[in-house]
């Protein structure tokens, strides 16, 4: 199987500057989204940071992957850890910065990555930004959000219906950086022909739904990623480009 993809980040209609990043490595089978937060300089380097620790990290490790088997730790050779060992490093990285940094200080990120390796798909995400499996004219939202608004929706608070304009939607309780530890969730989905995959930040899921994202990504049987990216940010801000937007697609192609 191929692996077809396209990434991009756009500053959206209402803010001033762009606070997401992201990461497309063919040669890795990697793939990032962070959203950033924290004042005026924070979110933006938090999210850079995170993105680029975490793309150095797997490239080294997989470098030392024959010493590391030949030492007996089997466990940091499994692809999944190995990609939750780089995001709990780019949190300590970016706490460190911040403690050294006043201007800094509080910041932190989102993280969603998919990690492409053997026909498997392993999914990490910290934060509210999303990872979506689109298998025939299906969507799966793969990850589940780490925010205040979630935690109510799951314990009964509030319905479903509430979740997009409640008061409190934009805040997380996960972050990379925040502190310098992080819990991270994990999945594995094995790879499919046809399988296509959405990372994005909340700045185009707060825009459009999952109904007009199938729609825009399944518009051709072989779709084109690049095309795909550009359709979805230009609906975001076609309706309101209320925040920064970032999207990669990735296409399994027999």
């Amino acid at each position: 199987m191929k692996i077809l993809f396209y990434g991009k980040t756009d500053v959206g209609r209402k803010r001033e500057k762009n606070e997401d990043s992201f990461l497309v490595d063919e040669k890795q089978g990697l793939f990032l989204v962070a959203d950033g937060m924290g004042g005026h300089l924070g979110g933006e380097f938090a999210s850079q940071m995170a993105v680029r620790t975490i793309g150095e990290s797997l490239r080294k490790l997989a470098e030392d992957a024959e010493a590391t088997l030949s030492a007996g730790q089997t466990e940091r050779y499994d692809p999944g850890e190995q990609l939750k060992f780089s995001i709990r490093l780019a949190s300590q990285r970016i706490f460190r910065e911040a403690t050294r940094s006043p201007n800094l200080r509080g910041m932190g990120t989102t993280v969603v990555g998919l990690l492409i390796r053997e026909k498997k798909g392993y999914i990490a995400n910290v934060g509210d930004s999303r990872a979506y499996l689109i298998r025939g004219s299906e969507i799966h939202q793969l990850t589940v959000d780490h925010s205040l608004v979630t935690e109510q929706l799951q314990a009964g608070f509030i319905t479903p219906a509430e979740v997009k304009n409640h008061r409190l939607k934009n805040i997380i309780t996960r972050s990379v950086g925040f502190q310098d530890d992080v819990e991270i969730d994990l999945m594995v989905r094995d790879l499919e022909e046809g399988d296509r995959f959405l990372l994005c930040s909340d700045g185009l899921t707060n825009m459009i739904s999952n109904e007009e994202i199938v729609k825009i990504a399944s518009r051709s049987k072989a779709p084109n990623p690049k095309v795909v990216c550009e359709k979805l940010i230009e609906q975001a801000n076609r309706k309101g480009g209320d925040d920064n937007v970032s999207a990669i697609f990735v296409a399994v192609s027999p």
